[in-house]
């Protein structure tokens, strides 16, 4: 989380990040709270999101982040609408035979895979793509999670990129963003204030 919104602070150019989690893990959204998250997964480590959203396990999904500058005109889109071209990429790229949900049925719970919003990805009327946005003074931030398992077309993860645009570099963290990262775990994702903030 730390290292997302390093990326967002220090954005000159849409950046992607796609990652897995070492152990599983339980993300939940800005507003959720920490206590009904630990009580119903005491054997996943936890994290609170800067996005908001509901909360995500982490076993076997990949999850990735788009950071978008300010200064580009796609962070400039409303959020649904944002949201809906991101998702209708991805989806193309997933599977011939997914779609996005068009309205968001009545909510079940707080999982958010139990919970189709507009524009999340389905496929066979199952929920395996959703992300939450944020807006700043920096851009636009929106993580995403991918639980598609065998389902999906085969080397789809390696092909993300190149769902969003035609020429993609890779790179590393550069020293100040990795710095940053560090600060921001420590005073803000690692900090018993933020975990607990709700």
């Amino acid at each position: 989380m730390a290292i997302d919104e390093a990326l967002l602070r220090n954005a000159q150019e849409p950046t992607l990040r796609v990652y897995a989690w070492e152990r599983p893990a339980v993300s939940f959204g800005y507003f959720s709270k920490a206590s009904e998250i630990t009580a119903a997964w005491p054997t996943h480590e936890w994290v609170r999101r800067w996005t908001g959203g509901g909360t995500v396990v982490h076993e076997n999904d990949l999850t990735y982040t788009l950071v978008i500058p300010r200064s580009c005109p796609f962070a400039q889109l409303s959020a649904a609408e944002s949201y809906r071209q991101i998702h209708a990429l991805l989806a193309q790229l997933l599977s011939p035979d997914s779609a996005l949900a068009p309205e968001a049925p009545p909510k079940v719970s707080e999982a958010c895979f139990e919970n189709p919003a507009k524009h999340d990805i389905l496929l066979g009327g199952r929920k395996i793509g959703g992300a939450a946005q944020r807006r700043t003074r920096f851009g636009l931030l929106h993580q995403g999670s991918i639980q598609a398992g065998p389902t999906a077309g085969e080397g789809w993860a390696a092909n993300l990129g190149g769902a969003f645009a035609k020429h993609v570099s890779e790179r590393a963290l550069s020293a100040a963003e990795w710095q940053q990262s560090l600060q921001l775990a420590s005073e803000r994702y690692g900090s018993e204030e933020w975990l607990w903030k709700f």
